[in-house]
């Protein structure tokens, strides 16, 4: 029930999905397990130990599953996760995961990860994420749903960005982000709040201007900025504002982006 072009490879052991679609010279590696319906463009390579959501279209030239850019990798058997709906477009590089970095590489749904985008070993990436073309997400990196990140833009190994975060094009992030914060400049700077995202997904008002209070007392409240975030969270009853408290509170391995 899976349309293969003659020219295309298909290794023995790969699981191809009802209504599947591999184009011209693409080459779908033994431990595949491609979701129904799901599209391999000319040329794109789908190796290791990978799995790929129903619907998603993989985009010619795209590499997706290759052993990690880690030199402690020994060729352990790990992982690569993808889900449904992504688009993985041409030039992007996925790469499995890390026996010391839990062992899988995660994906959401309904990712788009533009052109020679990158996404390091053992990182996780939420739903609805965006890579505009030529960012590069690096190992080990958590990024929740709804993050943009910009094009020419890098993140830093284990550095969190929370949920519904943008980063603007052309910077450099090497601290955590905040739920719905704004980070631009090259050196990556925290310059306020997602408020043009916040508002396309039907945040209330009300939420909004809890936000934008809870970042004013983040950013100029008496103590250190976790002490600044516990008061918060005691005094909160907005479940906005008790996500960026949690996310801040929660254990990391990286400093935060601290409001200017």
């Amino acid at each position: 029930m899976a349309e293969i072009h003659p020219s295309a490879i298909v290794e023995p052991g790969a699981v191809i999905g009802e209504g599947c679609r591999i184009g011209p010279f693409a080459l779908i590696g033994p431990e595949v397990t491609l979701g129904p319906g799901v599209v391999v463009k000319s040329h794109a390579v789908v190796t290791g130990w990978t799995e790929v959501g129903a619907e998603t279209v993989i985009f010619p030239f795209a590499v997706v599953g290759e052993v990690p850019q880690d030199l402690k990798y020994r060729g352990e058997r790990t992982r690569l996760v993808v889900g449904a709906r992504c688009r993985i477009r041409e030039g992007a590089t996925l790469n499995c995961g890390t026996e010391g970095g839990g062992g899988v590489t995660r994906v959401g749904d309904d990712c788009l990860l533009m052109t020679g985008a990158h996404v390091g070993h053992d990182a996780t990436l939420g739903h609805r994420v965006i890579l505009a073309n030529q960012a590069a997400i690096a190992g080990h990196c958590w990024i929740g749903d709804d993050v943009i990140v910009g094009g020419l833009s890098g993140v830093h190994q284990w550095v969190r960005v929370g949920r519904g975060a943008i980063i603007g094009a052309v910077t450099m992030v090497t601290n955590d982000v905040l739920p719905h914060g704004l980070v631009q400049a090259p050196r990556g700077e925290l310059d306020g709040l997602n408020l043009v995202g916040l508002k396309r997904r039907g945040v209330s008002r009300a939420e909004i201007t809890a936000l934008r209070a809870a970042y004013q007392m983040l950013a100029q409240g008496e103590g250190t900025f976790l002490d600044r975030a516990r008061r918060l969270a005691d005094e909160t009853d907005s479940p906005h504002v008790r996500e960026m408290t949690d996310f801040i509170l929660a254990a990391t391995d990286r400093s935060f982006l601290t409001p200017q």
